[in-house]
């Protein structure tokens, strides 16, 4: 998975499958018990596992939530992300398509279909289940799903659809951290090193710093020929995230 593809991966699953409550990490369910709140308390086990990277331990979450709710259209979209992580892409098919036929209402777990649809080069049915989303009134981040079907157009090839989809995210929620760094990203594709700065600027001026944004810049700025810009947009990259992929790429001399 691409860098693009990740983003992506992450936005879908941070904000579709996002579930109020307390996890629990009890075995079986006590008498009396609902298993209905035990398989969001397993839901949320997994999903917080499978963002450490222990996808053994989430798979084993999202598991016990499939045998305590497998009618559960939350539930069905995690085991998704959670097999897809692990390459078992039959399985992640099957909980996919599951929970877009139990939760074909539900605006959070379309978002992640849709995600996975786009993920997977279905470009125009992604894009299309975003359009529905987006249209739905009872989804209150439509900013969110905006970027996603950007970033699903752009996979297709269609740069300006995505273009437009990205603006639609920042007219909605000005400064959008997501939707200011895929705009950048994208200008640099159109080989506007100009306008990826400029946005850059815009984003760091109201929105904490991250590697990718950082790493754009110094991209930008080389390709300006803005050495000591590009120089300070390094330093920061380095400083603030050592760890980072883009740190790493910085170190290994990457033709940005």
């Amino acid at each position: 998975m691409n860098a693009r593809r990740a983003r992506l991966a992450a936005t879908v699953l941070a904000a579709g499958l996002a579930l109020g409550g307390c996890a629990s990490t009890g075995g079986d369910l006590a008498p009396g018990a609902n298993p209905k709140q035990a398989a969001i308390d397993n839901v949320q086990l997994s999903i917080a596992y499978l963002k450490l990277g222990k996808l053994a331990v989430a798979r084993h979450f999202i598991e016990r939530a499939m045998h305590e709710d497998s009618s559960s259209a939350v539930v069905q979209a995690t085991a998704g992300v959670v097999y897809e992580r692990l390459g078992e892409d039959s399985k992640a098919r099957r909980a996919y398509r599951e929970a877009a036929r139990l939760g074909h209402d539900d605006p959070d777990v379309m978002n992640t279909y849709g995600g996975y649809l786009c993920r997977t080069h279905h470009y125009a049915a992604g894009e299309k289940v975003f359009r529905e989303v987006i249209a739905n009134p009872l989804y209150q981040t439509p900013e969110v799903a905006m970027v996603n079907a950007g970033v699903c157009l752009e996979g297709a090839g269609n740069d300006a659809g995505a273009a437009n989809y990205f603006q639609r995210a920042l007219v909605v929620r000005p400064n959008m951290p997501e939707a200011l760094l895929e705009s950048a990203d994208l200008a640099m594709k159109r080989h506007d090193p100009a306008q990826a700065a400029k946005i850059v600027r815009q984003d760091l001026a109201v929105n904490p710093p991250s590697a990718p944004v950082l790493w754009l810049g110094v991209r930008a700025e080389r390709a300006l020929q803005h050495a000591n810009a590009a120089d300070a947009y390094a330093s920061e990259l380095e400083r603030q995230f050592p760890t980072s992929t883009e740190a790493r790429m910085l170190k290994a001399g990457v033709d940005p």
